[in-house]
């Protein structure tokens, strides 16, 4: 925690400056409560990659959240601010409308990719520090980079052609894309199209901005709030040497370099270490369930920052390396490769249940179905409780209250029964899952996860782990007979089987 402490603090103190818009003391608190709740979520076993921008995220929302708590603010004036809590407390959405496809498409790259992205394009550091951060080597790092801004084009399209609003916009989502990609002309229709689409208008400016202010965009999307501020704050953009990569008319154009690239899960683990540099201490990843985060955090954060001192490079990944499943060498496939129906979870036209295959104990709500009431294992039964609907958009609706859907970000870790998404809200990704091809359940807020019994017993909450492959983390649909327990009889025409 020390390392990432130093490593952190100092960027994102001067973040929260600015989200207050005031250096007063109440910076070093926002700052150490979000360093406190990312450190939770990591004990938790969510990925250790790309902290900077998780922690700059993580100080808006402490900021817009304290300033909106009345007995907060009245202890702390500073945020009553207009340019600062205030303003971030009547804002309707922080991030832009035009950046909505950048977002979207950074959020759903994998963390190594995420890391390297933000600290060469928005910090604009050197590409050896998000290399050493990872533990690669030079040459695999630029060839992951560079895969980083194909793959974050390609979410930009892929966004696109999902948030739509008409078909004539899902129509012309190629042919927006590939004159843009290849610096030449858009058809003429397409421009006609542009004149009166202001959503697609929005959509050429992101990917005209791929190629050339990369940085700015992500910064705008994955921030919103004060990003160009926080921007002008980073000590190595005055120093950047402006780009040589060719830019067509609407800011687009081709990649420099050639060659086939190498991805980063197909490099041999032995190469992809910088020589020199330590393997990550198994002490420095349990220490983060072993101590208090939040104390740590306040007293090594403000003697750092307060020092003066530029806080060395030290690891920003509790894992050293991107996420990968126990005994591979090929990070864990990110949950956007699957969809609901791919395996043995189905999209559902009517309630089923979902038993975990490792324990043949049944996901339930404890005790009254509503907004909080926490999940849990269950001897299967056919109780209201246990009853689920899987939607095609990724709502796992619970059937007992069709207004209520499992929420996985809700309460820190665990899962719980939450409203279900509205537009505008933001919270889609915290209440839809993909289903993963061996039957897990993947929260879309996060790459990398899967939910899973705290424990093999009845009552055990379910939690969001790392996702690992294990049987605990598989779910069953259907109103299978299970050995060892006492199920009563479950009526099949409402429980629809399943084979898996």
């Amino acid at each position: 925690m020390a390392l990432l402490i130093a490593r952190h603090w100092q960027p994102v103190h001067e973040y929260a400056v600015i989200c207050l818009a005031s250096s007063a003391p109440i910076a070093s608190m926002v700052t150490s409560a979000a360093f406190h709740q990312v450190f939770d979520r990591l004990t938790l076993g969510e990925p250790g990659a790309a902290l900077r921008p998780r922690l700059l995220v993580t100080v808006r929302d402490t900021v817009r959240l304290w300033a909106a708590e009345d007995r907060v603010s009245g202890v702390l004036p500073e945020l009553r601010k207009p340019a600062g809590g205030r303003g971030m407390r009547n804002a309707v959405t922080l991030t832009p409308e035009n950046r909505r496809l950048a977002q979207r498409s950074f959020e759903g790259l994998f963390p190594a990719a995420r890391c390297l992205l933000w600290h060469t394009e928005v910090e604009a550091e050197p590409l050896g520090v998000p290399a050493g951060l990872l533990g690669v080597d030079l040459e695999t790092a630029a060839l992951t980079l560079e895969q980083a801004r194909e793959k974050f084009r390609e979410g930009c399209v892929r966004a696109h052609r999902e948030l739509a609003p008409t078909d004539g916009c899902r129509f012309y989502n190629r042919l927006l894309d590939v004159p843009i990609r290849r610096g030449g002309d858009l058809l003429p229709d397409v421009r006609q199209h542009l004149d009166d689409c202001r959503y697609c208008r929005d959509a050429a400016g992101q990917l005209g901005l791929v190629e050339s202010g990369l940085g700015e965009q992500l910064a705008e999307a994955v921030l919103g709030w004060g990003a160009d501020r926080y921007l002008a704050s980073r000590p190595d953009r005055a120093q950047q040497a402006p780009r040589t990569r060719g830019s067509g008319r609407h800011g687009g154009g081709r990649p420099a370099g050639g060659g086939r690239r190498r991805p980063l899960s197909r490099t041999p683990a032995s190469d992809r270490r910088v020589p020199g540099l330590p393997r990550p201490s198994r002490a420095l990843r349990t220490g983060l369930g072993l101590a208090s985060a939040g104390l740590l955090a306040t007293v090594l954060g403000v003697s750092l920052w307060s020092g003066g001192g530029t806080a060395p490079a030290a690891s920003t990944s509790v894992t050293g390396a991107p996420d990968t499943a126990p005994g591979t060498d090929s990070p864990t496939p990110p949950a956007a490769s699957a969809t609901p129906g791919t395996a043995g979870l189905p999209p559902a036209t009517g309630q089923t249940r979902l038993r975990n295959v490792s324990v043949g104990l049944c996901l339930a709500v404890r005790g009254e179905p509503k907004a909080g009431a926490a999940a849990e294992l269950a001897e299967c039964s056919s109780a209201w409780s246990q009853q689920w609907s899987l939607e095609e958009d990724g709502l796992l609706r619970s059937v007992a209250d069709p207004g209520l859907c499992l929420d996985s970000h809700a309460d820190a870790g665990v899962v719980v029964l939450g409203t279900c998404a509205e537009p505008g809200t933001g919270r889609g990704p915290d209440v839809r899952y993909d289903s993963g091809p061996q039957g897990e359940l993947l929260p879309r807020r996060e790459k990398g996860l899967a939910l899973a019994p705290a424990s093999p017993q009845v009552g055990a909450d379910v939690v969001v782990k790392a996702r690992d492959g294990s049987t605990a983390q598989r779910w069953a649909a259907g109103s299978l007979s299970i050995a060892g327990t006492h199920t009563p009889p479950v009526r099949q025409a409402e429980l629809p089987d399943s084979s898996t």
